[in-house]
């Protein structure tokens, strides 16, 4: 912040010492001091800019305390809306990993509750031929055309 009683020369000189200090750091590196320190302390951080390929099981990322029901999991292509709809009426869960099958709990990926029920309702509403046997496919990438 400035001072802006009599001294506008000082503005210019300083807005341009800092935009060529910005370039020159993002220049040399890529990351900011936050993520730095991050990195430095260990703190585990997923990059929401990066890709990461998935190579572990899901009941080794998300164990259920004792006491509690067997982890609930979707799984990539074999389950209909009908199952995703008892499974939001049968459990609170705020989120639920997606594993390829049921024998294989292979983590592809990880779906909120919010964003289920949405896709859910939204799919029933400007989608034709959206029933509860209708299989729900799971998928890295949207598909780009989506009446194929």
């Amino acid at each position: 912040m400035f001072e802006l009683t009599g001294s506008l020369e000082f503005i210019v000189p300083t807005m341009v010492a800092v935009m060529f200090a910005k370039w020159v750091g993002d220049a040399i590196v890529k990351t900011g001091i936050y993520d730095a320190h991050i990195e430095l302390n260990g703190y585990p951080f997923l990059d929401n800019k990066e890709e990461y390929q998935y190579s572990t099981v899901a009941i080794n990322v998300m164990r259920p305390r004792p006491g509690d029901p067997p982890l609930r999991v979707i799984t990539q292509d074999t389950m209909t809306v009908g199952d995703l709809e008892q499974l939001l009426r049968d459990t609170d869960y705020n989120g639920f990993p997606i594993v390829v099958n049921e024998q294989n709990h292979f983590l592809v990926g990880f779906v909120t509750r919010r964003d289920l029920k949405l896709a859910i309702n939204n799919a029933r509403k400007t989608q034709d031929g959206i029933v509860t046997n209708s299989i729900v496919y799971f998928s890295t990438h949207a598909p780009s055309d989506p009446d194929n």
